[in-house]
């Protein structure tokens, strides 16, 4: 039998992307299929590329590949791979090669050993690096009813409790298609949401799924999401200011028909559920529903954007933070920031305290800092 040969090529990006599968069929293999799996991952702190090929229970992979994309042109170099679970890795460091922000291509030809797939489909394993030092990076976090505990999520959806927050299953063992943007936490405390860019969402413990916008195509990506005060519902909030409203959250009004002078990068809702806020990265405040207008930022000339936003719902007012840590309230407490403070790396959200006399931040390290009489815990304390 003459060998089945099967050229598949995958854009690696970088920065990465979240996790994304296709398949294909093999060319003149009788029942065989390919799967082409991309994930963004790191390796020692160092950009790169890596991937992995797969050989069949019956016998070796043989073939070649080409990479290609700024700076680097890689053409025919040839890999092996042995049969059953066995894998070879082909990883490059491109330290200074790889260009952030490119597209770099990876083309695979192979054969196996017999000539044919059609007992032994192969897979190819396709992954990029970011070009950055670390990864993942830290994207959000989200509070227990009473306080005593939080949780920060990354952008791969790993997630890690601290305090008395329930330890839970989540993403890092399934496959995003997009990288996972902001979560929110069930009015029990037992159970929490995950969304990622394009909207999918993902529920674990008691958190129930109400639907979703990962199979739409959307205008901007969402940005976050906040939960209705019983749990038996959410709404998703994209960049343009578009609301997405699921299970039992009422749709109060967006701003995806308004022409915005910064993107939306953030929500929280009222107590009653009468309504939200919406917060762009210039600190302009958009009020629908209840949700009382008690000042912005709109306008000002900031040290760094504002990235999140929490609500005192003792006196309806609420607090904007930036990246640097700087606190803008407004009819709430200002209880501290780290607006003064060299940070190694940037705020990227923030919760309040059941009582509203406290906050915290979290920033892309997973570094967090507390104020008023939100505590710092250890996690699985």
């Amino acid at each position: 039998m003459a060998a089945s040969i099967v050229t598949v090529s995958m854009l690696v990006l970088a920065p990465p992307v979240a996790s994304a599968a296709t398949r294909g069929s093999l060319v003149g293999a009788a029942g065989g299929s390919v799967e082409v799996t991309m994930e963004s991952i790191g390796h020692d702190g160092n950009p790169g590329l890596v991937w992995g090929f797969y050989g069949g229970p019956e016998g070796a992979v043989n073939g070649f590949e080409d990479v290609s994309g700024p700076g680097l042109n890689i053409q025919n170099r040839p890999f092996t791979t042995t049969g059953g679970s066995a894998q070879c890795c082909q990883y490059l460091n491109l330290d200074s090669e790889l260009t952030l922000g490119a597209v770099y291509t990876v083309s695979a030809t192979w054969t196996d050993a017999n000539g044919s797939f059609s007992l032994a489909p192969t897979r190819i394993l396709a992954r990029s690096f970011f070009v950055t030092s670390q990864l993942p990076r830290v994207v959000g976090m989200a509070r227990t009813p009473d306080g005593h505990g939080y949780w920060k999520v990354d952008s791969w959806g790993g997630v890690t409790d601290y305090g008395n927050a329930a330890h839970l299953t989540h993403t890092n063992s399934l496959a995003t298609n997009q990288p996972i943007v902001g979560m929110a936490a069930t009015p029990t405390g037992d159970g929490f949401w995950l969304v990622a860019s394009d909207g999918g969402v993902f529920g674990f413990g008691d958190a129930s799924f109400y639907g979703s916008t990962g199979a739409l195509t959307l205008n901007r990506p969402i940005v976050g999401m906040a939960s209705t005060p019983d749990g038996k519902g959410y709404w998703l909030v994209a960049s343009d200011g578009g609301i997405f409203s699921f299970g039992d959250a009422v749709f109060y009004g967006s701003t995806g028909s308004i022409r915005l002078n910064r993107p939306i990068v953030g929500m929280a809702t009222t107590p009653d559920n009468g309504g939200y806020w919406l917060v762009a990265s210039d600190g302009g405040i958009f009020s629908f529903g209840d949700a009382a207008f008690q000042g912005s930022l709109g306008g000002m000339n900031l040290n760094e954007p504002v990235v999140g936003l929490a609500t005192d719902p003792m006196t309806g007012g609420y607090w904007e933070v930036a990246a640097d840590g700087g606190i803008f309230s407004f009819n709430a407490p200002f209880l501290g920031s780290t607006g003064n403070i060299r940070l190694n790396q940037p705020i990227v959200g923030m919760t309040d305290t059941p009582s509203a006399e406290g906050y915290r931040f979290v920033a892309v390290d997973g570094g967090i800092f507390d104020f008023g009489d939100a505590q710092y815990y250890a996690t699985g304390s």
